[in-house]
């Protein structure tokens, strides 16, 4: 429990690994009921745009996409690019119509990785606050991958496919953790069974109870997915999970360590201390040029292996951009207008929170995650190449990630790996779908699928950037001004529409009341340290 608690994960949450958690009592009182949704609709129009389907098909239109209810009935190509729309054989009009001439249309973004913190969790925030940042980035479905409080988790998920909250669709993983007996372990998966989990996250774990768990989790049909804990990696690293069944990772913990050849265990200092964050991830910075050289042998026998058993890595470049840019991520622009003064207080350093290592915080470790992410960069960008599944993924709300902001920002860094901005697109949506079973029903713009679409003004493959709350900065070449474009205009989950402008006005909002009530300049920057230099 103490390490637990160090981590960030207060008694709320830590009380939910128990199921201890008045579930229906406790997210009313967090959330009370109350949408920004409109509809469903019998029959919902979107008129002149362009689509990007999700499954790394080029850009076509201008379409006419039709909804009625929540699926997709009709998509119809009404024109060419450039020239004007004949009106003669587009689709009957419907009870809502919206003009997306011009404006992009995507399928709804699936994040694989995903926590709903919560006042008591460390961060001070809502979890209205969080759903509006994920709507108002176009994520449409969420993984929550333990430590939200799994009952808690399954009323939420509850509450919003009832769209009596403004929430994406919810994917509920508990977490797995901290259990070392092979009965307790196979106990703990057929409650989660029982309890309605969509599928289970592994943490660390001593080998007995983790391979015991896994095996469970396959006898019942739940999918798998697990952060390697660096406390555990000597027992069992991606190759000895995986064996077992597992069917997903999430950062890259266990992956590099399956690749040594000249150790069994990473080079750590002999005074390293895990539970000083300052060493744990100071250490981490350094773990893969630990590994094989990108293609070598080592590093295709893994690769290889990983390819044959259809295992899906979700990199989650984001949650560690800090490390390599302190000063980028500590100042990006979105803070000022979107991060609660709470939250701000979480990131800043801490002996005390999760992600908060920036004790003495250095170049030569900033130099080091540099070289760390051209390694692992390679190897996701090889393993997508060679057909592997790799998800996006955010877990924001530690160091300096702000939620739906650090989703899009993964787009960017999976770029930066090599992948083409429609590899990237199908990632987010056809390759989360993927992953969570739900190909038939999501992650693509196709008759047949449900409504999950984001609209955009400006065009996201030719820059990531205006996927942004804060959109991206362009040269007006003919009023000579500097302008932000962009910025997602609508997010449509399963058939609800959602005026993303609005939501993100509402966060806005929230965080300039929470600066005033706690005495501060709502038009100031936020500062990082508590005295200025000298």
């Amino acid at each position: 429990m103490n390490t637990l608690k160090r981590l960030g994960l207060t008694a709320l949450a830590i009380a939910s690994l128990s199921f201890g958690l008045s579930a229906a009592d406790s997210t009313k009182d967090e959330l009370p009921d109350g949408t920004d949704g409109e509809g469903r609709y019998e029959r919902l129009v979107l008129r002149g745009g362009y689509i990007i389907d999700g499954t790394g098909g080029p850009a076509y239109g201008p379409a006419d996409v039709v909804i009625e209810n929540n699926r997709i009935t009709e998509i119809k190509v009404v024109g060419v690019p450039g020239s004007p729309i004949k009106e003669e054989g587009r689709p009957a009009k419907g009870d809502r119509e919206l003009d997306v001439t011009g404006k992009y249309i995507l399928p709804g973004f699936v994040d694989v990785h995903a926590h709903i913190h919560g006042k008591d969790f460390g961060q001070g925030v809502s979890p209205d606050y969080i759903f509006k940042l994920w709507l108002a980035h176009g994520v449409t479905t969420a993984r929550i991958v333990g430590f939200s409080g799994f009952e808690r988790t399954l009323d939420f998920k509850k509450r919003s496919a009832a769209n009596e909250i403004s929430a994406p669709r919810l994917v509920a993983y508990p977490a797995f953790s901290g259990i070392k007996s092979v009965k307790e372990a196979r106990e703990t998966i057929q409650r989660f069974k029982k309890m309605g989990a969509d599928g289970v996250k592994f943490v660390g774990n001593p080998k007995a109870g983790l391979m015991a768990g896994l095996d469970e989790a396959e006898k019942l049909g739940l999918p798998t997915t697990m952060h390697h804990s660096q406390t555990a990696v000597t027992d069992a690293n991606v190759l000895d999970t995986t064996a077992h069944g597992l069917d997903s990772m999430e950062h890259w913990y266990g992956l590099p360590e399956a690749m040594f050849e000249d150790k069994l265990i990473q080079d750590y200092p002999a005074d390293y201390i895990y539970t000083d964050e300052m060493d744990r991830f100071g250490e981490a910075g350094k773990l893969w040029k630990q590994a094989a050289k990108p293609g070598s042998p080592k590093w295709n026998e893994v690769m290889e292996t990983l390819l044959e058993r259809d295992f899906a890595i979700n990199p989650t470049f984001t949650i560690y951009v800090a490390s390599r840019d302190l000063m980028r991520m500590s100042r990006a622009v979105w803070h000022d207008e979107y991060t609660m003064p709470a939250l701000w207080d979480f990131y800043r350093p801490s002996a005390e929170a999760h992600g908060s290592y920036w004790f003495d915080w250095t170049t030569e470790h900033e130099i080091e995650w540099k070289k760390n992410y051209k390694l692992w960069m390679q190897f996701i960008n090889d393993y997508k190449n060679r057909g592997g599944k790799v998800g996006v993924g955010s877990d924001t709300g530690y160091i300096y990630s702000l939620y739906g902001f650090g989703y899009i920002q993964e787009f960017e860094l999976l770029q930066e790996a090599g992948f083409h901005p429609l590899e990237v697109i199908r990632s987010a949506t056809t390759i989360g779908a993927q992953e969570l079973g739900m190909e038939s029903e999501i992650g693509a713009v196709e008759v047949g699928k449900k409504a999950d679409i984001v609209v955009v003004d400006e065009n996201p493959l030719h820059n990531f950037k205006v996927l942004y709350g804060t959109g991206a900065v362009k040269l007006n070449r003919k009023t000579g001004l500097v302008e932000r474009v962009g910025g997602v205009r609508w997010t449509i989950k399963d058939g609800i529409v959602f005026d993303a402008e609005k939501l993100r006005a509402d966060v806005r909002k929230m965080v300039r009341d929470a600066k005033i009530e706690a005495g501060m300049n709502p038009d100031k920057p936020l500062a990082i340290a508590n005295s200025p230099a000298k």
